[in-house]
């Protein structure tokens, strides 16, 4: 039975790290705001929730594509 060893790139790395970055930002400012008083002010973490989600997404598929395309 082989075992399925995957080599990826090091820029899949640092993309599917970048998500994970993005995700706990994101996650962090929406705790932020439902707490009803954000440290960093309801301005700066909406900004902060608003471009993480769709650049945690985005760095995720840039990451997965960047991986098929080295296997």
């Amino acid at each position: 039975m082989e075992s399925a060893i995957v080599i990826t790139t090091p820029k899949a790395g640092f993309l599917l790290a970048a998500s994970c970055v993005a995700a706990i930002a994101a996650v962090g400012s929406i705790f932020e705001l439902s707490s009803g008083h954000p440290q960093y002010g309801v301005w700066f973490t909406g900004i902060v929730l608003t471009l993480s989600v769709p650049l945690g997404g985005f760095f995720f598929f840039a990451a997965v594509r960047e991986a098929k395309e080295n296997q």
